[in-house]
Order: C-alpha cells, then structure tokens, then sequence
C-alpha cells in the first residue's frame, strides 16, 4: 500500500464529498468508488486524488447535463 498519508477515512471521505458513510460503503460495493482497505485494521480508506478526480468527474457531468463527452482524434468533442 501508498503512504497511508495519501489516504483519508470514510468519514473524512463522505464529509468532502457530501455524502453519508453507508453511501460510501454501497459505492465501494458496487464499485463507483472503490476504497483501500488499512492494512492493519481493514477499515476503508480513500485516496485523496481518487476522490478528486470523482468529484471532477460529477462536475463535468453537470456542465454537460450528465451527458459524458469525449474527444474525437480531431480534438473536437461529442
């Protein structure tokens, strides 16, 4: 595992993006967002560029409508 320093609690998680632990616990299920475990105690921790990158991704989607867009090799977007 990274320096655990990279990695934040589920409760810490769930504050910064608005959402409950037990929303967490079902994205990690589910695989929306997937947690690392400690490997000590096997409690759930998140990445923080993980979470960023998340987060980005839930904003781009709400600049867009919640379509996703992606570029074509032209450099244009559909």
């Amino acid at each position: 595992m990274r320096n655990l320093r990279d990695f934040i609690t589920i409760r810490q998680a769930a504050d910064m993006i608005g959402v409950s632990p037990a929303t967490l616990r079902n994205w990690d299920r589910s695989g929306k967002l997937k947690a690392a475990r400690n490997p000590m105690n096997r409690y759930r921790l998140y990445r923080r560029e993980d979470l960023d990158a998340f987060l980005a991704c839930i904003a781009q989607e709400k600049q867009t409508g919640g379509r996703i867009e992606r570029a074509t090799a032209k450099g244009d977007v559909k």
